[in-house]
């Protein structure tokens, strides 16, 4: 009996710990999934302004 308690404990703490694992994963998914909705905001707003693009290589911005 008393091996099987011990077994039960310990599925009882890794059961916790994945747990505490899977909490800290979706807090940092839905933190990167506000970033990322930002940041298409944004680039949709450079967009809409005609502002937006890519400087690529030596190519001088236009305010030169």
């Amino acid at each position: 009996m008393q091996q099987i308690e011990e077994r039960l404990a310990h599925l009882i703490r890794t059961v916790e710990d994945l747990s505490d694992v899977v909490a800290r994963q979706q807090a940092e998914i839905d933190r990167l999934t506000r970033r990322v909705e930002m940041l298409m905001q944004r680039e949709a707003g450079r967009e809409a302004e005609g502002t937006g693009g890519v400087v690529l290589g030596d190519e001088r911005p236009p305010h030169y």
